[in-house]
């Protein structure tokens, strides 16, 4: 059985090296802490030493999607990862086409896209593209993580999209296709 990781929400981001112990009573900036939270403290040792630079195919038939997506991911999903490029696609045919070209490090992809869902695509595009790269699925909600295994998926993030949990998916697919290619 092939298990697909769902990012549901990151609780705490470090993205500085000036953190200081702190009671963990107190996170930083947020006050004191609610009985039953986790504080995570992260000490950072150096900075990346290279950047990846990136290229995203979008595909959605719904531009408020798209752009809830860009917005998330941002210039910068994280220290190491910079997106140079989008394409967004609107239609399957358009996002086959794209996809063909090559050219991209990381698909992004909307399930609950009509009349040809994220899901199926993802299917299609493992199958017929030798090393494809990684994809992210855009689930309608967090149950439908079974449909994403069997659309061979890499990551999935549930609607309504979490920007951190979409920016941390598209830094981590970015990294494993650093590592793979």
């Amino acid at each position: 059985m092939i298990r697909v990781p769902i990012v549901a929400s990151v609780t705490f981001l470090a993205r500085s090296r000036e953190f200081a112990a702190r009671p963990a009573t107190e996170p930083p900036g947020r006050g004191p802490a609610r009985p039953g939270t986790i504080t995570v403290m992260t000490v950072t040792a150096s900075a990346p030493s290279t950047t990846h630079q990136i290229r995203v195919l979008l595909y959605s038939d719904d531009v408020t999607t798209r752009d809830a997506v860009r917005l998330a991911v941002g210039r910068r999903p994280a220290s190491d990862v910079e997106v140079v490029g989008w394409l967004e696609c609107a239609t399957h045919a358009a996002a086959v086409a794209a996809a063909d070209s090559g050219g991209y490090d990381v698909f992004v992809l909307d399930g609950e896209a009509t009349p040809m869902g994220g899901m199926g695509l993802c299917r299609q595009l493992k199958n017929e593209i030798h090393q494809c790269p990684p994809i992210l699925v855009l689930t309608g909600r967090p149950q439908d993580g079974w449909l994403a295994t069997w659309s061979q998926a890499d990551l999935v993030v549930p609607h309504p999209l979490d920007p951190v949990a979409v920016a941390g998916a598209v830094a981590a697919l970015a990294r494993s296709a650093r590592r793979a290619g």
